[in-house]
């Protein structure tokens, strides 16, 4: 005997929540083949009802808000497209999970905020919590650490999480422009907010990352625990330097398990040119996994925009309209919320790896001395030492030079002893740079 339609509330109508109506919409029937029940939107909610939307809604019921829709008895599943760690989005969340309805959710910053208090009601009621839209758009990577590597223990995952940084990084590289002018365009694009200091900042990274720790590490979501460094004082030196040297600069969100803890951690990077993950250009997201049996997994695709997140909301409700009454709900975040690990922070300043360093220093005589013997009091090994020199020219001999210098491995506390140092020691014209190698 076919089951009933799968009757959804959608709450939140703006670029994903109409793309994900349209979808519904025009897919009913292949939707309704590949999932063995059909789907269909029954409520709706929205702080604009006039509004265009592109999408037919005259068959749906508008609910005044989204606590209403959640808790109506006119649908089966709560879609979740709000955004915001606080409310009207947890309060709605939490009143269809009590009202007993299956949830999905494309809202990283709700899962970084309360995902294991979220995690734990879906499974206490036998209810499924979705949120694959949540981390890097419509690319499968909740499902693929989830599901497809449950019998991988995994050391690592990294990845370009955010296209705004990305896109911004692509143009100055590209074009020569600097971090300011990429910014505007990014704004003028609407790739970047009027406000993209969540963006830029790295701090819609770090969200994403939290759930991805989670997922891999079976520990429980930390999103305050992440060492969190953003784009804004990357320039246009520190990009060709980057070239010349055979990297390439990316905002990369990394965990990995250490010997004192779990770290984390969001800050641009130096990749090598040749690597797959330096290969990914303007608003595409990618996520590496590194796991014990199947070696290293990259999954790269749209991290954002309104057919491609829809594209994973829409996953999920076909994953729910697939599951049947009475069987064993899958853990939204891998394994029971009560089974997940508590959170244990490496010391951040003791990663370990190579670092870029420009130094602008006044013209002076034995500034190369002093800092190569203030490297080398922190047990540092330098690779190179070079001064950089504008379009082949000499800079101005009574002017600030800039000097650039690669390590060996080392620790960032050793890095940031040194630098101290150097500053004592009066060398420095302006503030330094370090960027963190990553092979």
């Amino acid at each position: 005997m076919a089951q009933s339609a799968l009757r959804i509330g959608v709450a939140g109508l703006g670029t994903v929540g109409s793309a994900l109506v349209r979808i519904l919409d025009k897919k009913a029937a292949a939707l309704a083949e590949r999932c063995g029940r059909a789907m269909t939107v029954t409520g709706v909610s929205a702080r604009d009802r006039s509004r265009d939307r592109d999408c037919d809604l005259s068959k749906v019921t508008w609910f005044d808000t989204p606590a209403a829709l959640a808790a109506s008895d006119d649908i089966d599943v709560f879609v979740e497209l709000i955004g915001g760690e606080g409310d009207p989005a947890y309060s709605a969340v939490k009143q269809a999970l009590e009202a007993g309805k299956h949830v999905v959710t494309a809202n990283k910053a709700l899962l970084a905020r309360h995902g294991v208090e979220l995690a734990q009601m879906a499974e206490e009621r036998g209810l499924i919590l979705n949120f694959e839209a949540a981390v890097a758009g419509g690319i499968p990577i909740i499902k693929t650490m989830r599901e497809a590597l449950t019998s991988n223990d995994v050391f690592r995952v990294y990845g370009i999480l955010n296209g705004t940084c990305n896109y911004i990084l692509t143009r100055m590289e590209d074009e020569g422009l600097s971090y300011d002018a990429c910014l505007a365009q990014a704004q003028a694009l609407g790739y970047a907010e009027a406000d993209p200091t969540f963006d830029v900042e790295g701090y819609d990274t770090a969200h994403k990352l939290s759930i991805l720790t989670s997922l891999a590490f079976g520990s429980v979501i930390s999103a305050d625990d992440i060492y969190v460094e953003g784009i804004s004082n990357i320039t246009a030196e520190d990009i060709e330097a980057a070239r010349d040297m055979g990297y390439r600069i990316k905002l990369l969100g990394v965990a990995q398990k250490t010997a004192s803890g779990i770290e984390q951690r969001v800050h641009p990077t130096m990749v090598p040119v040749r690597a797959p993950i330096a290969q990914i250009a303007g608003v595409t997201n990618a996520v590496a996994i590194e796991a014990d049996i199947v070696g290293r997994l990259v999954l790269s695709g749209p991290g954002a925009g309104g057919d491609a997140t829809a594209s994973a909301v829409s996953g999920d409700l076909c994953d729910i309209a697939k599951s049947r009454p009475g069987h064993q709900i899958a853990p939204a975040l891998g394994k029971p919320a009560a089974l997940l690990a508590p959170y244990k922070r490496a010391a951040m300043r003791a990663h370990a790896g190579g670092y870029f360093i420009r130094l602008t220093v006044h013209d002076q005589t034995g500034v190369f001395a002093s800092i190569a013997s203030r490297m080398a009091e922190q047990g540092i090994s330098l690779a190179s030492i070079v001064q950089r020199r504008k379009n082949g020219a000499a800079e101005n001999a009574d002017g600030p030079q800039t000097i650039i210098l690669i390590t060996h491995e080392t620790t960032e506390q050793a890095i940031r002893d040194a630098l101290e140092k150097i500053e004592q020691d009066g060398h420095l014209a302006a503030p330094s740079q370090m960027i963190r190698l990553e092979h």
